[in-house]
């Protein structure tokens, strides 16, 4: 029996006893599963995503589910990087212990089972110190972080100082609103779209904005000021959101019509 170590909050546990470990989304193509790692000789690399899991929350800390699986059992095991260029194996439990145990560096490695965890196959579950592995990535330390929308974290520790000190050229932080509607208005009616469209990528970065100021440009002559407007409000909490998108689902051009559909797939 090959035997991984999944790690999740706390809160989990009573359910992970009584039920085993429910599959969730994330794996390649949409699939869902199960993330862990072998349980190598190394405490240190076996538990190495402790501190980068840790970042993004937890309710009572991270615990370490140890859990069995046969060893003919079909997994996904490769770098986290490819991730998302399909390149990671599909190899029975058994290989994907092997392969990873003579790495000589496993730090970014995963496996995936895609499938949940029955109850019968977790074998313990423990506390674990919240002090080991990387964060960000392997060998992130000493690097200069990136501020770019796509590797930032909302909210985390010292996350707004950090983009104050390192701002990144498209990716903010962004203007204050008064200065983007601003720009929008000065932009005249319609309304040139290269300053419109730049306008809407700094709302982008926001999760509430002035709503009601925005939905005139629903109705822009320019599809792709539509399209940037669907990704400006797409995760805005602010009410009324549903509604726009609602009305740009029937959009004539094809483009915002994909874009609202896109934001609405289920995760």
């Amino acid at each position: 029996m090959a035997i991984f170590v999944h790690l999740t909050s706390a809160a989990n546990a009573p359910r992970i006893r009584r039920s085993g470990i429910r599959a969730a989304s994330g794996g390649q193509g949409g699939a869902r599963g199960v993330y862990c790692f072998p349980v190598l000789p190394s405490y240190t690399l076996t538990h190495q995503w402790l501190r980068e899991l840790a970042r993004f929350g937890s309710r009572g800390g991270l615990v370490a589910v140890h859990i069995r699986l046969d060893d003919q059992q079909d997994v996904l095991v490769g770098h986290y990087r490819d991730r998302r260029r399909e390149a990671q194996a599909t190899v029975p439990a058994a290989e994907a212990v092997r392969r990873i145990a003579d790495l000589d560096d496993p730090r970014g490695w995963e496996v995936f089972v895609p499938r949940a965890v029955r109850p019968r196959e977790v074998h313990r579950i423990r506390s674990a110190p919240q002090v080991a592995g990387w964060r960000y990535l392997p060998d992130a330390h000493g690097v200069r972080p990136c501020t770019c929308f796509g590797c930032k974290v909302r909210g985390g520790y010292g996350a707004r100082r950090l983009r104050e000190r390192l701002p990144h050229p498209l990716d903010g932080p962004p203007p204050p609103v008064r200065v983007l509607l601003a720009d929008i208005a000065a932009a005249g009616t319609p309304g040139d779209p290269a300053v419109l469209r730049k306008a809407l990528h700094w709302f982008g970065m926001r999760r509430r904005g002035p709503l009601d100021q925005l939905t005139h440009l629903a109705a822009h002559p320019d599809p792709g000021v539509r399209e940037d407007l669907v990704w400006a409000v797409a995760r805005w909490s602010t009410p009324g959101v549903t509604a726009l998108l609602d009305g740009l689902a029937d959009d004539p051009h094809a483009d915002v019509r994909d874009a609202v559909e896109a934001i609405r797939e289920p995760e």
